[in-house]
């Protein structure tokens, strides 16, 4: 539905990305995807590891979450 590119005011190194999706099987789609798959390969120009969390109406997750629907670790460390 929506996404924004947050920069942290304090520390121009932290940058958040929020999206929004209109349903669970949406996100899990996306973190599927080749377009996710990009986003993840990123992580080694990154100074400091990667930190993710994904939060829905009932419940918040981290890496697990993402491992799960990928069908194999990421990180042993929640993003």
């Amino acid at each position: 539905m929506s996404y924004d590119i947050f920069c942290d005011l304090e520390d121009k190194h932290v940058f958040s990305l929020i999206e929004e999706w209109e349903t669970r099987e949406d996100l899990d789609h996306h973190i599927r995807s080749e377009r996710f798959s990009v986003l993840l390969g990123t992580r080694s120009l990154l100074a400091k590891p990667l930190e993710m969390k994904i939060h829905t109406v009932s419940h918040s997750e981290g890496a697990e979450g993402v491992n799960a629907l990928r069908g194999k670790e990421i990180y042993k460390n929640n993003f």
